[in-house]
Parts: structure tokens; C-alpha cells; sequence
């Protein structure tokens, strides 16, 4: 593995960073990647969606972080080239993260600032979307996919009372640069899934899955232990069911399996279950779809954005100059200023 890169949270980017550049050089075994092919159906699925209500002004393109073709600077050379100049930007793969999809906006502003030259940016309007933990239509769909599965599966060996939950989150890392981690995204969504089964099912944890990298204090408890507590309360059946995220990858398949076979050696008398994620399902790619909807109107009525990229330069330089005659009476401020800082610091001494 290579060494974690210094900002070290690599959620979006892990998609396909930290472990996940072989998941797309080569084999696991026999193992390669489906991530491309479903997220490429997931892609044409909501193009087609939108398509329905909105025609040919609206397409849909795919960008992950690490995987060329599919690079946010390709994507975006092919989008302006192709003539489109209003972006929509809808992380897909983690569902929970304020944070993770800031960088997968971060990728694209490196990308647009790359992609621009004259004096006017071609992107004439932009929106965004963050994340959906607390939309119920998807809450809702986790919910039912783990009753759909027990019904047809477990009910029939199992009580209720003794059918375990798991309920997978994408691990955050408990300090992020001063900035949130997505932590109580997460939170939010594993209580109100939990919310909508608990009455039938008691046994339900939630298990993070988290990238282990040393020093660093991630969130408890992750799907193993969790899987250990609810077998320890007398789960004989246990469901692995992913809500933090929507697109299968790595970790939903490779981690959740290798966690399922240990716990197998160690209880082979107990029922392990593992669940996909929403991906392609019809139902969530009408939802994804119906959130967008509003964007989409906003940004083609409103008023073209007239943006000059050089006028940033100028007003950075001339608040310098500015800055620099303004500050001398004032130097007193500075001691508050650097008091207030060191509390952010903490997270970068990792």
C-alpha cells in the first residue's frame, strides 16, 4: 500500500486512492472491479431518467478521482467541448459526507481552474448537490431492502429477535482538519434506517467501515466488532447492509467479505448475510433523478454567470495592498488571531 497521502482522509478520493489503484491495475485473485460498469449503468440510468423530463439539454457524465478515462479534467474537457455551459455536481458514492464530497468538489474546482483560458469561463451557471443521509425516499429503500431480504432468506430460521442488523457507514476519521468529517451525517443516518426497524428487529448496530491508518482515531464500532456485539446478544443470523454507500466499490464488496469470512471461522453456526448496495435500482435512480429536478430548473432559467477568472488575481492583489496599508495602526489584534488557531492545529500534527 502506498503511503497515505498527508491530508490523510481520503473518503472521495479513496474511492480510488489509497488502496484502490490495483482494484483497477489488476486482479484481487480473480477479483476485478465492477465499479465502472455499475457505476456507468448507474450514470445511464439517471441520464435517462432526466432525459424523460428535461430532453437532450440535460446529460450526464461520470468523473472518479483516480481512473482515466474518467478523470474530473477529461470529463470537463468533453462537457465544455461538447458545448454545455451550466454544471450540476452530484457526488453519488458516499452517501453520508459533507465531507467527502468536498472533494469531489475540490476535484473539480483543480480541473476547472486548469480548464479555462481568455478572459470569460465557460461555465455560465453551477449548482450542487451534498449529500443525501436525510432524504426519507432513501432511508425508506434502505429499510426495505433489509426487510425484502429477511423475508425471503431468514424469516423462516430465525426469529426476529435474534436476526442481527449491521448497518454500514463510511468511516470518518474523528478529526479532519478542523473541518467536518461527515461524522454527524453518518449518525443522522444510521439513527433514522434504525429508526424505521427497530420495533421488529432489536438487534441493529451500526458498523463503520473504516480505512485503518495508524494514529489516526476512527469511529466505533466498525462492522466486525459490531458483528461480535449483536452474535454476543444471540444474533443467529446477521445482515450486512451498506446505506453509507450508494455504489458498490471496494470496500462494500472486498472489506464486508473478508470481515464475513473471519467471523465465519471463528461461528460458523451463525447466518451472514451481505447485502449490495442501491447502485442501479430503479427506485433510487428515479429519487436521484426527482432531487435534481429543482437544479436543473434554477439553472436554466436564471442568468448566465459572467465569471473573469483574472478579476480573482487582481482583487487578491489589490486586498494586499490594501491589507498592508490598513493593518499598521493595528498590530494589538494579532496576538487574538493566533490564540483562536491552535486549537485547529491538532489535526495536522499526525
Amino acid at each position: 500500500m502506498r503511503p497515505v497521502p498527508t491530508w490523510v482522509y481520503p473518503p472521495l478520493a479513496k474511492l480510488l486512492a489509497v488502496f484502490d489503484l490495483h482494484e483497477w491495475g489488476h486482479q484481487h485473485g480473480n477479483f476485478v472491479s465492477p465499479h465502472n460498469a455499475i457505476f456507468e449503468r448507474q450514470r445511464a440510468g439517471v441520464e435517462v431518467k432526466l432525459q424523460e423530463k428535461w430532453g437532450d439539454r440535460i446529460q450526464v457524465f461520470k468523473a472518479f478521482n483516480f481512473c482515466a478515462p474518467y478523470l474530473p479534467e477529461q470529463v470537463l474537457t468533453q462537457i465544455r467541448d461538447q458545448g454545455f455551459d451550466k454544471l450540476l455536481i452530484y457526488p453519488l458514492l458516499v452517501v453520508d459526507s459533507i465531507f467527502t464530497s468536498g472533494i469531489a468538489v475540490e476535484q473539480v474546482n483543480k480541473a476547472l481552474a486548469k480548464l479555462w483560458n481568455g478572459t470569460e469561463h465557460w461555465v455560465k451557471g453551477s449548482r450542487y448537490i451534498p449529500s443525501f443521509y436525510n432524504e426519507p425516499a432513501y432511508i425508506d429503500l434502505m429499510a426495505q431492502m433489509v426487510e425484502e431480504k429477511i423475508a425471503k432468506d431468514l424469516a423462516v430460521a430465525h426469529l426476529p429477535s435474534q436476526t442481527g442488523i449491521i448497518l454500514m457507514n463510511h468511516g470518518c476519521p474523528h478529526k479532519a482538519k478542523g473541518f467536518t468529517s461527515g461524522i454527524d451525517e453518518s449518525q443522522a443516518l444510521y439513527e433514522r434506517v434504525r429508526e424505521r426497524l427497530i420495533n421488529r428487529y432489536p438487534l441493529i448496530s451500526v458498523g463503520w467501515l473504516n480505512h485503518q491508518t495508524p494514529l489516526i482515531e476512527w469511529t466505533q464500532p466498525n462492522a466486525d466488532l459490531a458483528a461480535k456485539n449483536l452474535i454476543d446478544l444471540g444474533a443467529t443470523a446477521l445482515v450486512f447492509m451498506p446505506i453509507g454507500f450508494a455504489t458498490e466499490n471496494h470496500e462494500t464488496l472486498l472489506d464486508v467479505e473478508h470481515i464475513i469470512q473471519g467471523l465465519r471461522r471463528k461461528r460458523p453456526d451463525v447466518t451472514y448475510v451481505q447485502m449490495p448496495c442501491v447502485n442501479d435500482r430503479p427506485e433510487f435512480l428515479q429519487m436521484t433523478a426527482d432531487w435534481a429536478d429543482e437544479h436543473i430548473a434554477a439553472l436554466l432559467s436564471q442568468q448566465a454567470l459572467v465569471v473573469n477568472p483574472t478579476l480573482a488575481i487582481a482583487q487578491a492583489q489589490s486586498q494586499q495592498t490594501h491589507d498592508h496599508g490598513h493593518n499598521h495602526g493595528h498590530s494589538h489584534d494579532h496576538g487574538h488571531h493566533h490564540h483562536g488557531d491552535h486549537s485547529h492545529d491538532h489535526g495536522h500534527h499526525h
